[in-house]
């Protein structure tokens, strides 16, 4: 996943409100937001390639994301990066000693961003950080860097986050998630991948032949604990796959 605004408020009636897109390769397969068969206790979409996740919420008000870093001078690593929020999800284990277990193992995944959450708190983990860090009341931006790193797209996305918080449907976050402009050429970051490339992914929602805005995720959590998530799924050059909607 490549993207993800979020406002923390923990003591409001809606204390996290998430807008998040999906970016990989279409040819990965993948299965839709669903109740996992196999760990009823967790909802979200799955890779079929290695088995874990990008986003997803489990028992007791866990939530997991998770976003790479874009470095195209990494090494290969030796597994995959959605196990760390299937895991999560899945599991009964604190936050703090979650990620003590995963920093002192980073070294096994390409580089990676991860937000951990449940009703009291949340958490971020930057993998080329000495620790994580529990974060405060406020409105956040992930992409493919550090937290609140000021990209163009990230930049906008947080703009449009904040104009809706007093009435966070689904639909409003989705079409946050929708937006296809580019950035100018004079706001690009360079991240090492050459001007094109970032070019494509400056834009909030991306569509080519061969890569893109897979899944757009709205999720709305209450603090009542139910929760409210949307997810609409996409093809080729951005053509409408499906939606799938919960209440639970």
């Amino acid at each position: 996943m490549c993207l993800i605004v979020f406002a923390w408020r923990p003591d409001h009636t809606q204390p996290l409100i998430v807008a998040a897109n999906r970016d990989e390769f279409y040819a990965r397969p993948s299965l839709s937001l669903a109740q996992w068969l196999d760990a009823p206790q967790v909802y979200a979409g799955r890779d079929q390639e290695a088995g874990g996740t990008w986003l997803g919420v489990g028992a007791d008000g866990r939530f997991a994301a998770l976003t790479n870093i874009r470095d195209p001078h990494q090494p290969p690593a030796r597994k995959s990066r959605g196990e760390l929020v299937a895991r999560f999800l899945s599991g009964s284990q604190p936050i703090d000693q979650y990620l003590a277990d995963v920093h002192g193992r980073a070294i096994e995944y390409a580089g990676f961003n991860l937000l951990l959450g449940t009703r009291q708190e949340l958490w971020h983990y930057n993998a080329n950080d000495t620790a994580p860090t529990r974060l405060s009341p406020g409105i956040y931006g992930l992409s493919n860097a550090q937290l609140d790193t000021p990209w163009p797209k990230l930049l906008k996305a947080k703009a449009a986050l904040a104009e809706v918080l007093d009435d966070p449907h689904p639909d409003a976050l989705l079409a946050i998630l929708g937006d296809a402009q580019p950035a100018a050429f004079t706001e690009l970051p360079d991240t090492g991948v050459g001007l094109a490339t970032e070019s494509l992914l400056s834009s909030v929602f991306i569509a080519s032949p061969s890569y893109g805005t897979r899944a757009s995720t709205a999720l709305i959590v209450h603090a009542d604990g139910t929760r409210h998530m949307v997810e609409r799924s996409f093809g080729p050059h951005g053509g409408r796959l499906g939606e799938v909607e919960l209440n639970f």
